[in-house]
């Protein structure tokens, strides 16, 4: 089966100003979708050429499949998740386990920022929901993702690649924390929930 780069569900330029639309152009057009040409090469004449999702791939593969595949998954994940019509506010049981679990919604995006600022190196800063519904923010370097190494399950995350944000912000990792929040959907994120 051949995989496919995912639609984004929103104009290259509807997140401006941001995250501008020559880094939509870049980081979804192109390099996201390398990931995507790229496992659909390895996996070619391979066991896992038969599996029609990411995360089937990305359970049963390490190497360069695992890679590509949880390089597709994750930026998907992470695409999906904006709106130039965001909820800037999370409601419901989700406000109450943030509040519950960080004690309050400012000291979870403080905490979370934090930690995306503080990341050393390539990677993702993830909101994660466990078996037992606690919520955690977590770190995971280059490709790793929480779902299938730690079972944990994936409610945002936030790409601190350098090529997430080096176009628009440049060295200033902390103005992109800022930004993103501005364009994330917590309805989407309720959802996952």
């Amino acid at each position: 089966m051949k995989f496919t780069l995912p639609p984004l569900p929103y104009s290259l330029d509807a997140l401006v100003p941001y995250i501008s639309k020559q880094t939509l152009e870049y980081h979804w057009g192109k390099h996201h979708n390398a990931y995507v040409n790229n496992l659909n090469r390895l996996i070619e004449g391979t066991e896992f050429e038969k599996y029609s999702t990411l995360e089937d791939i990305i359970l049963r593969s390490d190497g360069a499949i695992y890679n590509n595949a949880a390089q597709a998954w994750n930026h998907h994940f992470y695409f999906e998740q904006f709106s130039p019509k965001a909820k800037h506010m999370p409601s419901g049981e989700l406000m109450d386990y943030l509040i519950r679990d960080f004690g309050s919604y400012s000291e979870f995006e403080e905490s979370f920022s934090k930690m995306a600022s503080a990341f050393f190196g390539s990677g993702w800063v993830w909101l994660v929901c466990d078996e037992s519904g606690k919520l955690s923010i977590e770190a995971t370097q280059n490709a790793k993702n929480p779902a299938t190494e730690d079972g944990l399950r994936p409610l945002l995350t936030i790409d601190v690649w350098e090529h997430a944000y080096y176009l628009d912000y440049q060295n200033l990792r902390s103005d992109y924390i800022k930004a993103f929040f501005k364009v994330l959907d917590w309805s989407v994120i309720e959802r996952r929930f």
